[in-house]
């Protein structure tokens, strides 16, 4: 038999604290992470972070998927080493749905061996697709200059990498910006704050088709 003391709790405050917990519980299940993993292109490098490509990202799945968070593990200079390196922990952290790897520009800038490049990124895809996420690769592309030979290896790399991991090759992030002087900052490496929206724009379809 209930003591009419616990009855009279259930009845009370204490009900309406469990129901409100009871509630919130399945809005915060509902929390998917998409977890972006680049270098300075998508660290809005010589810019605000929030007029980067990334949060530019973050604010439109605020309304069209609100149930996504959207988190930016990009650091300027980073290698595939590098992210293949952090990678485990943010896994671990944040567990995410989607992860955007865009990363082998400063590998190529380097003159890093293809094979390490690739590698690296074929380590971080299945690792990505391991602990249950969907796997973005976005290519890079590095100046002629750099010979024609090590040029298409370098571009052939991601590709490679994608389809033995079992992921999906995006678009060129670049694409309609690199070329266009009026839309990279002075270093010739670097999109500006203007080019951001057209970054996404390249993205948008290949992100929201994983989501």
């Amino acid at each position: 038999m209930q003591h009419p003391y616990f009855v009279r709790l259930l009845r009370g405050p204490l009900a309406l604290g469990l129901l409100a917990l009871l509630l919130a519980l399945p809005a915060r299940a509902a929390q998917h992470s998409l977890l972006v993993l680049g270098d300075s292109i998508s660290a809005a490098y010589g810019m605000s972070l929030q007029q980067g490509w990334v949060s530019q990202l973050a604010d439109e799945l605020r309304d069209s998927h609100p149930h996504y968070r959207v988190v930016n593990a990009s650091i300027s200079g980073e290698t595939t080493a590098g992210g293949l390196r952090r990678l485990p922990d943010l896994l671990a952290e944040h567990q995410p749905e989607l992860v955007i790897i865009e990363l082998g520009g400063n590998d190529g800038l380097r003159g890093y061996p293809v094979g390490r490049l690739r590698d690296n990124l074929e380590q971080m895809a299945r690792m990505a697709r391991d602990a249950g996420a969907r796997v973005l690769i976005l290519p890079m592309e590095i100046p002629p200059n750099y010979g024609a030979r090590y040029t298409r290896l370098f571009r052939e790399a991601f590709g490679a990498a994608a389809e033995a991991a079992d992921s999906t090759l995006g678009p060129f992030l670049l694409d309609g910006v690199a070329t266009d002087s009026e839309l990279m900052q002075d270093d010739g490496i670097h999109p500006t704050a203007a080019a951001q929206p057209l970054l996404l724009n390249n993205l948008r379809a290949a992100i929201m088709a994983l989501l």
